[in-house]
């Protein structure tokens, strides 16, 4: 059956691209808004966007980390956040640990789409205690430490069905409803900020941007150019 030209679909172009753009609101970062410390600015902003129901995972952040002098990105779970830094947790044999173990600096961004925010993390990565890391998963649910076991996270894999086998028999030795240790190869990493950068979207691309930088213990804050 033929498709009508409604249902044709739209034709990706070089000028649709750059037509793909939007205003920004009138609302902005003033400077009575920014607090002192921008790990309580951070909590109070990741509060708003976990309430925002456009927001899927409000604690859904890029991880940036570099391996070899090529700099790569991909998706975690931001799990805990406090004065000493960023808390996530993987599989510490996978490729973002390979490169954290070799060069600690990663950045993280927290993009906030719909409410026209960002915010950018630079810093240090370090392990967490093996305490902390089993106190997390305990909380996970058993489908989640079961997959913990199961994936040799970003090694090749023959075929899914494999690691299907690998989930059931993990499964089969950790019944649902009894404990499931914590995986010697999986736990968390603390990121420490050095720098923390807000960005506000404004109208005519006259955004907002709010600088900390962590010098001797104490931050120190800059407005930038958008």
């Amino acid at each position: 059956m033929s498709q009508t030209g409604a249902d044709q679909p739209t034709e990706v172009t070089r000028d649709s691209i750059r037509a793909m753009r939007r205003s920004y609101g009138e609302a902005g970062l003033e400077d009575k808004d920014i607090l002192a410390n921008p790990v309580d600015l951070f909590k109070k902003w990741l509060k708003e966007a976990s309430e925002n129901i456009m927001i899927v995972e409000a604690n859904a952040m890029v991880l940036g980390t570099v391996l070899n002098e090529q700099p790569t990105s991909r998706t975690v779970l931001l799990k805990d956040v406090h004065d000493e830094g960023f808390t996530f947790f993987t599989n510490y044999e996978s490729g973002k640990a390979e490169a954290i173990t070799k060069n600690p600096k990663v950045s993280l961004v927290f993009p906030w789409y719909s409410m026209e925010r960002q915010v950018l993390v630079r810093g240090i990565a370090t392990k967490v205690s093996a305490a902390e890391s089993d106190d997390y998963f305990a909380t996970r649910p058993w489908g989640s430490q079961i997959g913990a076991w199961a994936s040799a996270q970003s090694s090749e894999l023959d075929s899914r069905e494999t690691l299907e086998k690998n989930y059931n028999d993990f499964a089969a030795k950790y019944p649902e409803g009894s404990r499931v240790p914590r995986p010697p190869h999986w736990g968390g990493y603390l990121v420490k900020p050095t720098m923390i950068e807000f960005w506000q979207g404004r109208y005519s691309r006259l955004h907002d941007r709010v600088r900390f930088t962590l010098q001797e213990n104490v931050w120190h804050r800059v407005r930038l150019n958008p």
